[in-house]
């Protein structure tokens, strides 16, 4: 009898510079490269980060860069208020114009909530992406869901086994990896689209700022937006998370590890944010290919 998975659900900066070299009379010699306007920018921004990261991990805040501007953002919550946002918006007024500091509705938080898709504990998630290892297969979801279950269910009573989790990151990083069970035939490689349809994923890329997206996870189905920051960082009250892509796709609570995608290409697992679908949000996704690497797997 074949497996059926349950629903697929699916979870700087390029300014050329010239060296310069000059020449004196007949005796040519090179002068030292003057820094290229890359260098200079990712110099500024590393610099920018690594204070934020010292003195602004507060929870409910996150910061992205904007590839193209240079330009790092600094968000904040409806919890960062007082005293944690007077302290904020100090260590921002001291970083200068490259830093911009804006408010966010509602709660930075893990997309994670008790209920459908795929169960564990008292939990539910959804299911990333399929995987293989060129001889078993896996699927991946979210590390904060990794984090709470060593098995996985198609069902809320836990009757129907979809896997054991094999490992799962969580702070720092937000991907974890379930194995089929043995003898499972070759699951799907394609995202559900609530419509009937799938979208079959062939490849897995980085996220680009300003990319056109969709997010596909069991509680609000299938979403569009756009790649609004890359490498950002998220102050859970769980824990901090790096290298993360920042959207302004909506997501709520049991789409936690599902896919974000863009055509045929897979490039994420939603990991948290704030807001929901009917007031819109802010959603930010562990890159998948960090995960594939990790993992020594391939989608398909």
């Amino acid at each position: 009898m074949r497996f059926t998975p349950i629903r697929r659900t699916a979870a700087i900066l390029a300014t050329a510079g010239l060296a310069a070299t000059t020449s004196l009379l007949a005796t040519q010699a090179t002068a030292a490269p003057a820094p290229s306007a890359d260098s200079i920018t990712s110099s500024l921004i590393n610099s920018i980060t690594s204070t934020l990261s010292r003195d602004a991990t507060i929870p409910g805040t996150a910061w992205a860069t904007d590839p193209a501007t240079g330009v790092v953002t600094v968000s904040y919550d409806d919890t960062v208020t007082g005293a944690k946002l007077a302290s904020l918006s100090k260590v921002t007024e001291q970083l200068g114009s490259k830093v911009t500091l804006q408010k966010i509705p509602g709660t930075l938080s893990k997309k994670i909530s008790g209920g459908d898709a795929i169960y564990g504990g008292q939990y539910r998630c959804s299911l990333g992406f399929n995987v293989t290892d060129g001889s078993s297969y896996y699927f991946l979801t979210a590390g904060h869901c990794g984090n709470i279950a060593a098995t996985w269910y198609s069902d809320s009573g836990h009757a129907n086994t979809v896997g054991d989790t094999q490992d799962s990151s969580f702070p720092g990083n937000d991907y974890a990896i379930v194995k089929y069970p043995a003898g499972t035939p070759e699951p799907p490689g394609n995202v559900d689209l609530y419509n009937g349809s799938f979208q079959e994923i062939t490849n897995a890329a980085d996220a680009t700022v300003g990319q056109a997206v969709q997010r596909s996870g069991s509680t609000t189905q299938v979403h569009n937006g756009t790649v609004t920051g890359v490498n950002a960082t998220v102050n859970y009250a769980e824990g901090t998370v790096t290298g993360l892509i920042q959207t302004n796709v909506c997501a709520e609570g049991g789409d936690s590890g599902g896919a974000l995608f863009a055509g045929s290409t897979a490039l994420g697992l939603t990991s948290g944010g704030s807001g929901n679908c009917t007031s819109g949000g802010t959603t930010f996704f562990q890159p998948v290919t960090e995960a594939l690497t990790t993992y020594n797997v391939d989608v398909y």
